[in-house]
C-alpha cells in the first residue's frame, strides 16, 4: 500500500511540474509576443523633432531665426501643429475649397499671399464663434464688422459670408499696413487690435514685433500662421499624405439676386431645386428662415450648380402635402 502510494505521489509531483513547466512557458511566448508587438508599433509609429527652415519668411520678411526666443517659439507651434494632425489634414482639406477664392481677393487687394494662413489659424475656415464673441472665418467682433462695411443684424450676418468678410479683412489689413509699415506688425494687430498694440510700442518704445512681450495669444500668433504656412508648403515632409480626392473640391455655384423679402426660405430653396439645409450651407450668412428686406437691398444668394446636393422634387412634393394635411388635422 506504502509503494501505491508512493507512486501516485510520484506522478502527482510530476504533473503539478508539468503544468509550471507550460504556465512559464506560455508566459515567454505571450512576452515574446507582446515584444514583437511593441518592436512593430515602434518601428511604424514614433515621434520626431522637427528641422526648422534655415530661413522663412511672412509676408516677403524675414523672419530672425538667429534669436534663440523666435527659433523656439516657432519650434514650438511647428511641433504643436505637425502633431496635431487630424487639425492640420483639416486645414489642408478645407483649403483646397476655400484658398483660390481668398487668395484672389487678396491679391485684387494688394496683400500678401500669406495672409490666407490667418483665416486658417483664426478658423480653420469654418464658421466658429469666440468665446467674446468674434464671428466667422475671419473673427470679426460686431462692432469692427460694421466699421468695415458688413451688415450685422438679427437676419443678416455678413461675418458668416466668407467672400464679403476676406474683403472687409483685407480692409483691416491695408488701413494697418499704413499705420504700421510693416505686414508681420499688421497681423499682430489683427489679432490683439491697434489700440492694444499700440500700448505696447509706446509702453516698450519698440515696434518690430519679434522684439516685443505681448500676450500669451499675440505671442504665439504670428508663429502659428507661420507654422501653418511650413507645413502647407510641403505636407509631405512633415508626414502628412493625401490623395486629391481626399481633398475638399470647389463646388461651382451660381447667384441668384434678391431685391424683395422671402417669406419662407425653405419654399425659395425649393425653387433652385435644393433643400433649406444646403441653402443656409452656402449662405450661412442668412441668419433666419425669412428676410423682411424693408429697403428693398439686393443680396446675392449662393445656390449650387445642378448635380450638387439638388433634391428630389416628387420627394418635396410628398412631404408638402403631408405637411399640408396635418396643418388640417390641427
Amino acid at each position: 500500500m506504502a509503494s501505491f502510494l508512493k507512486i501516485i505521489y510520484t506522478l502527482l509531483s510530476v504533473f503539478i511540474l508539468w503544468i509550471i513547466i507550460e504556465i512559464i512557458g506560455f508566459s515567454q511566448i505571450a512576452d515574446e509576443t507582446d515584444n514583437d508587438y511593441n518592436n512593430e508599433f515602434r518601428k511604424n509609429y514614433a515621434i520626431y523633432a522637427l528641422d526648422l527652415p534655415k530661413t522663412i519668411n511672412f509676408a516677403g520678411e524675414r523672419v530672425p531665426l538667429e534669436n534663440y526666443d523666435v527659433r523656439e517659439s516657432l519650434d514650438r507651434e511647428l511641433m504643436v501643429n505637425t502633431y496635431w494632425q487630424s487639425q492640420t489634414l483639416l486645414f489642408l482639406k478645407r483649403a483646397n475649397r476655400h484658398f483660390p477664392m481668398i487668395e484672389k481677393i487678396l491679391d485684387e487687394h494688394g496683400i500678401p499671399d500669406d495672409f490666407k494662413y490667418i483665416a486658417l489659424a483664426e478658423s480653420g475656415l469654418i464658421n466658429v464663434i469666440s468665446p467674446a464673441g468674434a464671428v466667422g472665418a475671419w473673427q470679426f467682433l460686431k462692432e469692427t464688422a460694421k466699421e468695415y462695411g458688413l451688415e450685422v443684424n438679427g437676419e443678416v450676418d455678413e461675418r458668416y459670408n466668407l467672400k464679403k468678410s476676406t474683403k472687409a479683412a483685407c480692409r483691416y489689413f491695408k488701413e494697418s499696413y499704413e499705420h504700421y509699415g510693416n505686414w508681420t506688425m499688421v497681423a499682430a494687430s489683427y489679432n490683439m487690435g491697434r489700440a492694444n498694440l499700440n500700448k505696447q510700442i509706446k509702453r516698450q518704445k519698440a515696434n518690430y514685433y519679434y522684439d516685443m512681450l505681448l500676450n500669451e495669444e499675440t505671442s504665439r500668433y504670428i508663429f502659428r500662421v507661420i507654422a501653418i504656412k511650413i507645413i502647407m508648403s510641403n505636407p509631405e515632409k512633415y508626414g502628412f499624405h493625401y490623395r486629391k480626392k481626399d481633398l475638399y473640391q470647389p463646388i461651382p455655384t451660381y447667384e441668384v439676386a434678391v431685391d424683395t423679402a422671402v417669406e419662407d426660405f425653405a419654399e425659395f430653396a425649393n425653387e433652385y431645386s435644393v433643400n433649406y439645409k444646403i441653402l443656409k450651407y452656402f449662405n450661412p450668412w442668412l441668419r433666419d428662415c425669412f428676410l423682411k428686406n424693408r429697403n428693398n437691398k439686393t443680396y446675392y444668394i449662393t445656390i449650387p450648380e445642378k448635380g450638387y446636393r439638388n433634391i428630389d422634387l416628387d420627394q418635396y412634393e410628398y412631404v408638402k402635402d403631408s405637411l399640408e394635411k396635418l396643418e388640417e388635422t390641427d
